[in-house]
């Protein structure tokens, strides 16, 4: 099959299946055009939204989104903060945790997800939130999820082309967004 026979990329608004839904890689933008043009609610994150999708094209009907469950928020943190300050549970990044963790780790602290997620299970003091910190550092780069296709994409790209410049790898990447799925892939 040369380029010119290769199938192109319908419009969204004109995907009548689940199979042709999934066959492409859509923006959640254009997901939500399609839930709209079906009359189906657009809440959600990008797979929960394809799920609702693909359901509706294949008339497995969903009346609803599924219910999301709100975390009820920590109380604040005191103005000063220390090493022995105990987060409670559901602790959220704020930026003044931010701004007291770059204090003591410096400049190249972040959140991260093992960060995050450590830093919500609460219980713990600054001073071991620092120390998590410091152990993780050399695990290795975190695990993209499958929603996440672009930056998935763009990290195999970097390592495959390791001197490979900006443009070439956006023109990759159009390639790779435009062409069809394999079949049975799940479009995350």
């Amino acid at each position: 099959m040369t380029t010119s026979d290769a199938p192109t990329r319908p419009p969204v608004e004109t995907i009548t299946s689940e199979d042709e839904l999934r066959r492409w890689y859509w923006l959640r933008s254009e997901l939500v055009q399609l839930a709209r043009t079906l009359r189906v609610s657009t809440a959600g994150s990008k797979p929960e939204l394809t799920e609702r999708l693909a359901d509706v094209l294949a008339g497995r009907r969903r009346a609803t989104p599924a219910e999301r469950t709100s975390r009820a928020a920590a109380p604040p943190l005191p103005d000063s903060l220390d090493g022995t300050t105990v987060l409670p549970p559901g602790q959220r990044c704020t930026q003044q945790l931010r701004a007291h963790l770059e204090a003591v780790i410096g400049p190249g602290f972040r959140f991260d997800g093992p960060m995050r997620a450590f830093i919500s299970t609460g219980g713990v003091t600054l001073d071991e939130v620092v120390a998590h910190w410091h152990a993780t550092r050399d695990r290795g780069p975190d695990e993209i999820a499958p929603q996440f296709e672009y930056n998935r994409f763009t990290r195999a790209w970097r390592q495959a082309h390791p001197h490979g410049d900006r443009e070439a790898l956006l023109a990759a990447w159009w390639a790779h967004r435009d062409a069809p799925r394999p079949h049975g892939r799940d479009q995350r």
